[in-house]
């Protein structure tokens, strides 16, 4: 049985009461956008640091995450990927986690949380803390949904990396570059989001108090660490995806620049003998120019030009220049 509260606009409060075990209750409160009201309303109930609830609003933002054990609780601050506005962004949450209950503030970028809450609020049986009533066991299960709602994202790397393969042997290089270059910032940011993930759920594993010294518990985090390794490898693939297609896109940069050069040179090879034929016969030497005297001197030098241009061209395309 679920019972649901909602305390204010943005504190929900959902009680997991298993009917076999009437003395026991886990208490989830999901704080949303927690500013001066939502930590106030924290302080008055609970007997947290005066610390982790600054750190809990929604103006503070924590530069990396962090576990702290608390007086009779433990204080975590996880970050997880967004996509915000064309790009990767950090969704940072913070956990106050007691034997009874589990609180989590955050803001409303982190859709997947609202959407597991709902989830819970309308079937909490489903859930595998319902069983337990173990605060741990539903950090475990929020932190999996957190987590596989991330491979998403790499999911849509991949399509973009397919299709930046497409628009490089398109030659479509500039539209590429952009691409690369929009892919390498949320592949970068991905990382720095996700680095610390592993260290801090095996740091959570070992904390020796009541509420994750359960052995199933530890199985359920041994899960969580797999899906970290997993997020890991699939993201240092992308990575070096990324960087060879970029390798790729500019070895067809540089082959395109190097074909107009080729072109133009040749183009400045041809037409120079030829300026040079033209200067010579307009020197101010009439007496002693050849084919001056004659009706048809313009044809005879335009037809010595001619002739030269002609072969040059025979000489580069013998070559194999052209």
């Amino acid at each position: 049985m679920a019972i649901y509260n909602k305390i204010s606009k943005n504190i929900h409060e959902l009680t997991i009461d298993n009917p076999s075990t009437p003395d026991d209750k886990l208490t989830w409160i999901d704080v949303r956008s927690p500013r001066k009201k939502e930590i106030e309303f924290l302080r008055k109930n609970y007997k947290f640091s005066l610390a982790h609830l600054q750190i809990s609003s929604i103006k503070a933002v924590a530069q990396r995450p962090n576990i702290e054990k608390g007086d009779g609780y433990t204080f975590m601050i996880l970050h997880f990927p967004v996509y915000k506005d064309g790009h990767i962004a950090s969704g940072e949450i913070e956990f106050f986690i007691g034997d009874d209950y589990l609180i989590t503030l955050h803001n409303n970028e982190l859709h997947s949380l609202k959407s597991f809450f709902s989830s819970a609020k309308k079937d909490n049986q489903a859930l595998k803390s319902f069983k337990f009533e173990s605060s741990t066991v539903l950090l475990y299960e929020i932190l999996e949904r957190l987590m596989l709602d991330s491979f998403t994202l790499l999911d849509k790397n991949s399509i973009i990396l397919n299709d930046i393969e497409e628009t490089i042997f398109a030659q479509e290089s500039k539209q590429a570059v952009s691409d690369i270059l929009t892919l390498r910032r949320n592949i970068i940011n991905t990382r720095r989001i996700m680095q610390n993930h592993k260290n801090i759920i095996k740091k959570l594993s070992e904390y020796h108090t009541g509420f994750v010294d359960e052995k199933t518990v530890k199985i359920y985090y041994n899960d969580l660490l797999e899906h970290s390794k997993r997020f890991w490898e699939y993201l240092e693939l992308q990575k070096e995806m990324i960087e060879v297609l970029n390798s790729t896109n500019e070895s067809m940069l540089n082959y395109q620049i190097s074909d107009v050069m080729k072109t133009l040179t040749i183009f400045s090879v041809i037409v120079f003998p030829l300026t040079l034929f033209a200067a010579i016969f307009g020197m101010n030497t009439m007496n002693s120019m050849p084919f001056l005297n004659s009706p048809y001197d313009f044809w005879i030098v335009v037809s010595i030009m001619f002739v030269g241009c002609l072969g040059m061209i025979m000489f580069f395309y013998k070559k194999k220049w052209l």
